[in-house]
């Protein structure tokens, strides 16, 4: 099975139709599979072949989806690097997958031969062949397409391995749900290099169109909801709030637009009242998982504000270990799981138990069957749906020269999620006022912008389990 000739397959009636569109540049789906058809030779001329993980590092763009399906169609496995995270991070996950190549807008300065202007549309593109070492045996017998390199539930490096089969089971799974069609126009304002499998790949399986609104916020979305017809839009509580508050968008802007998904974030009572109130309209809260796929969705049932609704058909949930308020671990079984973990190597027998995924939430179901979750067992800050992970900031910040010791905690803000925050505990004899922005250019060096600590306090002492642990 290969996800791009499923595409193929399902689009063949629809060639006409516009596949995507990207400010005043839009693309049909002939054209579309033509041009990564055209892509795949390239590629395959330089050497990728089936099996070869290859990175892509781009902003997104009608051409990013073209590499992405000819890196898919050939067998290559496509490995999204986003270009807004520090070169330390992004260089973590070209070692850590240890890619066989990297693709790269051309104006991020990475080495690498110039492909064929011709081949793109806006933007150029080199491709950089790395000596790379064979992984896992295990990693052959899986017809891998897709690695997301993640730290997981655990904290550890990892990076989600998915098959063409897990895909195709994943995107059927969740049009259940979201039941797109050939008639749907869909305003996408996330990044790619997070959310591309479940959505970008369902939306071109049913031949709908996308609209690429991510730049130029909030404009470019109003764009798309006045003047590009959207009937569909797949955001977060953040880009909701800004809509709300935007003085440029009439009351009855969503008359046509049939769902408003809310997805990558918990999304917070006052931004769901604040859209209600200016709009009319209950957006529909979904929860994704990387490893699992897209299992939740409340459709618009204003009775269960805070819940994500119901288990799609697909998916069975239980809870694990539930405290006397029913809140429990959250376990997920269904239709396209993850296939393994890259770095370092774990199989799915490894990962499931007995078919089950411990997703590292808390959560309780009520007597409806509706999931409303509470919290997380691990330390992960939520940042406008990206993942931040205490560790990994603190491992930074205790870097400095000036530092003892760190924690790292989540501070609740209602348009963001949750903000990082960090103690700090300064070595003997540090300027305490010189240290915080010291620091705080030290972490801009060194992490994405969004990981760093949006305040910073010096503590004299970090409290500790019994057991020497850091508490947190």
């Amino acid at each position: 099975m290969n996800i791009f000739a499923t595409i193929q397959k399902e689009t063949a009636q629809l060639g006409q139709n516009i596949a995507l569109i990207d400010g005043g540049d839009q693309i049909t789906y002939e054209q579309l599979l033509a041009s990564a058809a055209r892509l795949s030779s390239e590629f395959s001329v330089n050497g990728v072949k089936r099996f070869h993980r290859v990175g892509l590092l781009s902003e997104d763009s009608i051409d990013y989806v073209c590499i992405s399906l000819a890196i898919l169609s050939i067998g290559g496995v496509i490995v999204p690097i986003s270009p807004d995270q520090s070169k330390e991070e992004i260089q973590s996950v070209i070692e850590k997958i240890d890619l066989d190549f990297l693709i790269a807008e051309s104006r991020l300065g990475h080495e690498g031969v110039q492909l064929p202007q011709e081949l793109f549309r806006a933007r150029s593109f080199t491709l950089l062949e790395r000596a790379a070492g064979s992984p896992a045996e295990e990693y052959y017998a899986l017809n891998p397409a897709f690695i997301r390199f993640s730290s997981g539930t655990t904290g550890a490096s990892k990076g989600v391995v998915l098959s063409h089969e897990a895909i195709i089971e994943r995107t059927a799974a969740a049009d259940k749900g979201l039941r797109i069609t050939s008639t749907d126009r869909v305003l996408w304002v996330l990044s790619m290099s997070f959310h591309f499998v479940v959505t970008i790949l369902l939306f071109l399986r049913r031949g709908a169109t996308i609209i690429l609104c991510g730049k130029n916020l909030p404009h470019a979305i109003i764009e798309g909801i006045l003047h590009q017809n959207g009937t569909f839009i797949y955001a977060s509580p953040f880009h909701y709030s800004l809509l709300a508050g935007s003085a440029d968008i009439p009351s009855d802007a969503f008359r046509n637009i049939r769902m408003a998904i809310s997805t990558a974030m918990k999304l917070p009572d006052s931004t769901a009242e604040e859209f209600v109130l200016k709009f009319g309209m209950e957006l529909t809260e979904a929860y994704g998982i990387i490893e699992v796929g897209l299992p939740f969705i409340r459709i618009s049932d204003s009775a269960k504000k805070g819940s994500v609704g119901r288990a799609l058909p697909d998916y069975q949930i239980r809870l694990r270990d539930q405290d006397e308020n029913g809140v429990g671990d959250i376990l997920i079984k269904g239709e396209g799981m993850l296939d393994a973990y890259f770095s370092p190597w774990q199989g799915k027998g490894d990962i499931l138990t007995d078919g089950w995924f411990s997703t590292g939430d808390l959560g309780r179901i009520d007597e409806d069957g509706f999931l409303f979750i509470v919290g997380r067992k691990k330390d992960v800050i939520n940042f406008v749906g990206m993942k931040i992970f205490s560790q990994e900031v603190e491992s930074v910040i205790n870097r400095h020269p000036s530092v003892e010791e760190s924690r790292v905690y989540p501070v609740q803000h209602s348009r963001f999620g949750e903000l990082p925050a960090a103690k700090l505990l300064l070595r003997a004899g540090v300027s305490r006022d010189e240290a915080v922005e010291e620091i705080r250019r030290f972490c801009y060096l060194h992490l994405s912008p969004y990981k760093v600590p949006k305040e910073f306090e010096i503590v004299d002492s970090l409290p500790r389990t019994a057991s020497g642990k850091l508490k947190r």
